[in-house]
């Protein structure tokens, strides 16, 4: 039975129509999509997916549906790979996304998994997206058949609710590549928080950001000590300044904030092969410090701060907390080190983008406490050979001894937003 039968697989898959996107539109693929149904279950009809010709390199599956296309580079040929580990039965699932329906989505990808779109373009480009469930194409049957079911039902909602059933045929739809943003935060191990400051770092969470797995700048990327201000084709403006990027992949990006940049609503717009963002407003505060305190510290008694000794390779923390690194409590009179990012300016002035060089010392005052008890501060600046981190060298007070004494700080005045722990013995 020849029909047109709609299937959208989409994720995230909202553009606001500000963005300046690249979509390609393709006619009928060269190749079969194949759906088997599974079952599902309540009215949510779930099939296995069989993804034009398939060929095994040693180590992948990789899975091609190719078709004419146009719009994007004047036209030219689309190539979607799926690709799993291994030369097993097809991993890819798809869930209707309500009872009965015929718009489907993928299931969550197993470890290994991938999917790369390419546009092999007239004028001789070859364009790549690499979007691992972060992807936004739909593709409809132009031609479609179906086994196992009444040629009356042949529909992929129909289908997934019927074990064993089929649904086969080639296909035309569309892909867009624009990147799109969905969150903006500061950096996640130093607190997370919903504001950003200048000369801080920021992580922005989306869509279509890179068309490389992933990537972090390298020494190659640095013009002297200036760091980039694009990655892999991807840049990102803030306020309409540039950004200095550290790492790029299909769903997020980790940027430095400029030190110019003003304080209050500032637009965040990530640019790539597949066009410009829409602009996501992000809160930009005067200062917005937080110390490193990542989610592997994240210990069974409470979140730890990460506190080192001078030797820089002992931890503080409770004995045995983790066999990965060298371990112990600080003492009453030690002196250990917490870092933190987006605590303003130092003197003297060091730009955002720079690679620290020289001495140098935080404008505002820091204050560390343990149990409410405040600490003797020995340094407070930002690190040489490191951008927008800065370190803060103070000596632990005569606390009483506790694997969790709370560790608080407050900037000019103002406590710090982490609820911290640090291991203290006699």
């Amino acid at each position: 039975m020849k029909t047109i039968i709609p299937v959208f697989m989409c994720f995230l898959a909202f553009i606001p129509s500000q963005a300046s996107a690249v979509t390609a539109t393709y006619t009928n693929s060269s190749q079969n999509i194949t759906l088997t149904g599974l079952g599902g279950s309540n009215g949510i009809g779930q099939s296995r997916i069989t993804w034009g010709s398939c060929a095994y390199d040693g180590a992948h599956t990789n899975c091609t549906v190719s078709a004419p296309y146009t719009g994007a580079g004047g036209g030219g040929t689309i190539s979607m790979v799926l690709s799993y580990l291994g030369n097993g039965i097809s991993p890819f699932l798809a869930n209707s996304i309500s009872p009965g329906n015929d718009q489907i989505q993928f299931a969550p990808f197993i470890a290994g998994s991938s999917v790369m779109v390419s546009l092999q373009e007239n004028i001789g480009a070859n364009v790549k997206f690499l979007a691992n469930l972060q992807f936004n194409f739909n593709f409809q049957y132009s031609s479609a058949t179906c086994t196992g079911i009444a040629a009356t039902s042949c529909a992929v909602g129909q289908v997934g609710l019927t074990p064993g059933a089929t649904i086969t045929g080639t296909a035309f739809g569309t892909f867009d590549a624009t990147p799109a943003i969905q969150s903006v935060i500061s950096a996640g191990s130093y607190g997370g928080f919903s504001a950003v400051s200048p000369g801080t770092w920021m992580e922005i969470y989306g869509t279509n950001f890179a068309n490389v797995l992933s990537q972090t700048w390298a020494t190659a990327d640095f013009n002297g000590n200036a760091a980039p201000t694009a990655l892999g084709g991807t840049t990102v403006t803030i306020g309409g300044q540039p950004a200095f990027i550290d790492y790029i992949s299909p769903g997020q990006v980790n940027a430095q904030v400029p030190s110019n940049i003003a304080t209050g609503p500032q637009p965040v717009v990530v640019s790539m092969a597949g066009g410009t963002s829409a602009a996501y407003t992000a809160t930009v505060n005067v200062t917005e410090p937080g110390l490193l305190a990542p989610a592997v510290f994240d210990l069974a008694a409470g979140q730890y701060v990460v506190a080192l000794f001078p030797d820089g390779v002992t931890y503080v923390l409770p004995p045995g907390a983790t066999n990965a690194v060298p371990t112990a409590r600080a003492k009453p009179g030690n002196t250990i080190m917490v870092y933190g990012v987006g605590f303003g300016s130092v003197t003297p002035a060091i730009p955002a983008g720079q690679i620290v060089t020289q001495s140098n010392a935080l404008q505002s005052t820091f204050q560390a406490s343990f149990a409410g008890i405040p600490a003797t501060l020995q340094f407070a600046g930002l690190v040489a050979g490191n951008l927008g981190l800065y370190q803060f060298n103070v000596v632990v007070p005569n606390v009483a001894a506790s694997d969790t004494v709370p560790f608080t700080f407050s900037l000019g005045g103002t406590k710090g937003r982490q609820n911290m722990l640090i291991s203290i013995g006699n």
